[in-house]
């Protein structure tokens, strides 16, 4: 099975955040890369296995926390394969950013 697709946007986040990672820790940014990468597989076989947060968005859109990073993929769950729409800090204003998605 595919892995999980990467919109643009997701692209860009995880783009913007490996380039501020990079500034200080370069393996660091290799390594969120991977962590993404492994998760959009993760993603593809197990659409379930994000959270869902009704407060933030309906089914069949689920938030999956990135093991050792503070980053949340936001993805589609009912598309095969899923599709992720975005690669959000965990520190950011979660709902103003998905009032965009």
């Amino acid at each position: 099975m595919a892995a999980a697709i990467l919109t643009p946007r997701a692209r860009r986040d995880l783009l913007a955040a490996t380039r501020w990672i990079a500034k200080a820790n370069p393996s660091a940014a290799q390594g969120l890369r991977k962590a993404v990468a492994a998760a959009a597989e993760r993603i593809s076989v197990h659409p379930g296995i994000g959270m869902v947060r009704p407060e933030y968005a309906d089914e069949p859109v689920r938030f999956f926390v990135l093991t050792g990073y503070p980053y949340i993929l936001v993805y589609y769950a009912a598309p095969l394969p899923p599709r992720i729409e975005r690669i959000l800090h965990g520190a950011r204003d979660i709902p103003s950013v998905l009032g965009r998605i």
